[in-house]
């Protein structure tokens, strides 16, 4: 098998919550979605996708996204998808850094390896644990009472983990946080992402404001020091996120004994080959994971159902459906909640397939 041609596609994914809103006062309204197709000279093809929470989030934005894969589609046309560690060399040698870049490509691969063994991509990455994955749900940063009012209305909806979106004033995110444990049973977790918002002093306040309740602090500064600094000073358990980039990275936070719990982002890391390789570091190392990606659609949740499917249990904290909060489908197939679970497809590769009339056109194609 050989990689014939590569198409993109891009696509607007509007919320039902009309903008999702973090940190710093940072929001976004519509996401913009990157969709690659690739097709192969024995007549299947594969899908990926990239979302970057914005431009200003990680490093990592739309725009340069579908740049950067015309710069990588040319490197593997040619070449057999299911050599995917081969792949990533290639695209590493012609692109310094970028891992989102990557990201999608990686992921249609895998969709196409899947689909030549006839097997779904969790068998491929480890095989399937229980019959379904627990799901958090993203509550976006608003007044703290609106917020709480958001926590148990997902709570009525099944959902048992939330993510509350922090990093604001301190005073006021003390107020969200203590609200919000308010409304949630002992058996529902609840986690306070700062997401990098918080300077250590601030950070230090607010866990010791909220440090008699039952809460997770998640990436509380914008750097892996001043996080340490956070962690060395609370008994409460901790999740890094953004300062975990790489197998590298998560090596050093063990040693340092910097978290309890990591996330790990699929288009962060560069795709679900390297996301892979980090999610088995952590199952020896004995740490959970949140499995998840940026943002994204279908495709995005598949291939997150997938990975967190193939996770053994008791080192999976949560994961996530992002498809549920866009109000666009893009691909038949993906999985959807049932209350506060979802399970990765049976098909062969991610299963799903693209939506080609609310894709359009390609926005840029090599090959035939």
């Amino acid at each position: 098998m050989k990689i014939k041609c590569c198409e993109v596609y891009q696509v607007d994914l509007p919320l039902h919550e009309g903008n999702y809103s973090w940190s710093e006062g940072k929001a976004v309204d519509v996401f913009d979605s990157t969709v690659v197709r690739i097709g192969t000279d024995v007549g299947i093809s594969g899908i990926g996708e990239v979302c970057p929470l914005g431009p200003s989030y990680l490093p990592a934005y739309a725009k340069g996204a579908r740049q950067g894969i015309q710069i990588l589609a040319p490197e593997i046309i040619g070449q057999d998808p299911r050599h995917l560690a081969q792949l990533n060399r290639r695209m590493d040698r012609a692109l310094k850094g970028h891992p989102y870049v990557k990201s999608a490509l990686d992921m249609a691969c895998w969709d196409l390896l899947g689909q030549s063994t006839n097997l779904p991509v969790c068998a491929l990455l480890g095989g399937r644990y229980g019959e379904h994955v627990e799901l958090y749900r993203a509550i976006s940063q608003r007044p703290p009472e609106e917020m709480a009012e958001n926590v148990a209305s997902y709570r009525d909806q099944g959902y048992r983990r939330f993510q509350l979106k922090v990093g604001g004033d301190p005073d006021e995110d003390i107020e969200r946080i203590r609200l919000a444990r308010q409304v949630l049973p002992p058996s529902h977790k609840l986690v306070a992402d700062a997401n990098t918002g918080w300077l250590a002093h601030e950070a230090l306040r607010v866990v010791a404001a909220v440090s008699d309740l039952d809460v997770y602090i998640e990436q509380p500064c914008a750097t892996y020091q001043q996080c340490l600094t956070v962690r060395h000073h609370t008994q409460l358990p901790f999740i890094l996120d953004e300062v975990m980039d790489s197998l590298t990275a998560v090596l050093r936070g063990y040693h340092d004994q910097a978290m309890d719990v990591v996330n790990l982002k699929i288009s962060k890391l560069g795709g679900l080959t390297r996301a892979a390789q980090v999610r088995d570091l952590c199952v020896e190392l004995g740490i959970a994971m949140t499995i998840e990606d940026s943002w994204g659609g279908d495709v995005v949740t598949a291939a997150i159902a997938h990975l967190a499917h193939s996770t053994p249990s008791e080192c999976l904290f949560s994961t996530t459906d992002f498809n549920s909060y866009v109000t666009r489908s893009i691909a038949d197939g993906a999985p959807l909640r049932d209350e506060g679970h979802m399970a990765a497809s049976t098909a062969p590769g991610l299963g799903v397939k693209p939506k080609l009339d609310v894709l359009g056109d390609p926005v840029w194609r090599l090959g035939i």
